[in-house]
């Protein structure tokens, strides 16, 4: 595979970022009461390293500091831009400190500065990897394109290559404690799973989904809506202009809702709300509501 000539004597093992196996791995075996886990270095079956390389090799893990049972590891060592196309070349141990070897699937990884900051995101897929073993490191080259880039100048030391965990957990319902306090487990698991079932956001997609349209003898419309964030931040929405559109493409309501508190949705969550439009708002007559649209207004 020849990844492993992009390592070099003078690269050094720089920040880690672990987590907890249970984020990407279900079912994982204790590992009893032992508290920490020196891992060894560990080589991609195809590889064929040679003597020499495999002293960098060594002479790098040996840096890598003990991890706690069970976690799954990024550790930094270098970055290399790549002069023909801007890609980053990202070299990093990949470590496991489970008592089982493991094989994962696709992960979304960042590149994040000394403070934090997002440099890079892209979805990888580790079981190019092949299967780690027990209480290992594998070297491993993560090449993000320049379309994952969100800078175009290479960190200085202090940055380090994560874990998504906001993706790992997948997409959720984000419910208002109010409605935590109003509904009853069985609506709440109902809810859960309708949000489930919704097609999927993208990346940085906000997407409003109607849920329920209810006409009141008073004439007013009240109006449930998924708020959808496919963003991996939250958003906060202080003021919503909205209007409603039936199955006749025929507009019933529309208005401009304040949010007092600020209505906050989670990263990567859907949070239902109900919206009141009054009676002078609302244009019902023949109104369809078999099937109806919420949208934004300008």
């Amino acid at each position: 595979m020849g990844l492993f000539s992009f390592f070099k004597k003078t690269d050094k093992v720089g920040r880690d970022s672990a987590l907890d196996s249970n984020e990407l791995v279900k079912d994982g075996k204790s590992a009893g009461n032992k508290q920490e886990v020196k891992t060894k270095l560990s080589f991609h079956p195809e590889w064929n390293v040679p003597q020499e390389q495999q002293y960098v090799f060594n002479f790098l893990a040996n840096d890598l500091q003990p991890l706690k049972p069970n976690q799954l590891s990024l550790s930094a060592i270098n970055i290399e831009e790549d002069a023909r196309n801007g890609a980053w070349n990202v070299k990093a141990f990949f470590r496991s400190s489970l008592n089982q070897a493991i094989e994962l699937g696709e992960i979304e990884l960042f590149i994040l500065d000394k403070d934090d900051n997002h440099l890079a995101t892209k979805m990888f897929n580790f079981k190019e990897l092949g299967v780690i073993p027990a209480e290992s490191a594998r070297p491993w080259v993560f090449v993000f394109d320049k379309a994952a880039l969100e800078t175009d100048t290479v960190p200085e030391e202090g940055w380090k290559i994560a874990f998504n965990l906001i993706s790992l957990r997948g997409h959720q319902l984000d419910l208002d404690e109010s409605w935590k306090q109003q509904l009853p487990k069985e609506q709440q698991e109902a809810l859960a799973n309708i949000v489930k079932d919704l097609p999927k956001l993208g990346k940085k997609e906000v997407n409003f989904t109607g849920l329920q349209a209810r006409l009141n003898d008073d004439k007013s419309l009240h109006v449930s809506i998924f708020i959808r964030n496919g963003n991996d931040k939250a958003i906060n929405l202080e003021q919503l202009p909205l209007e409603i559109i039936d199955a006749n493409a025929k507009q019933v309501a529309k208005g401009s809702f304040k949010m007092d508190p600020v209505l906050t949705v989670q990263p990567n969550a859907t949070k239902p709300w109900t919206f009141i439009f009054p009676a002078e708002l609302v244009d019902a007559e023949d109104a369809d509501f078999s099937r109806w649209t919420a949208r934004v207004t300008q």
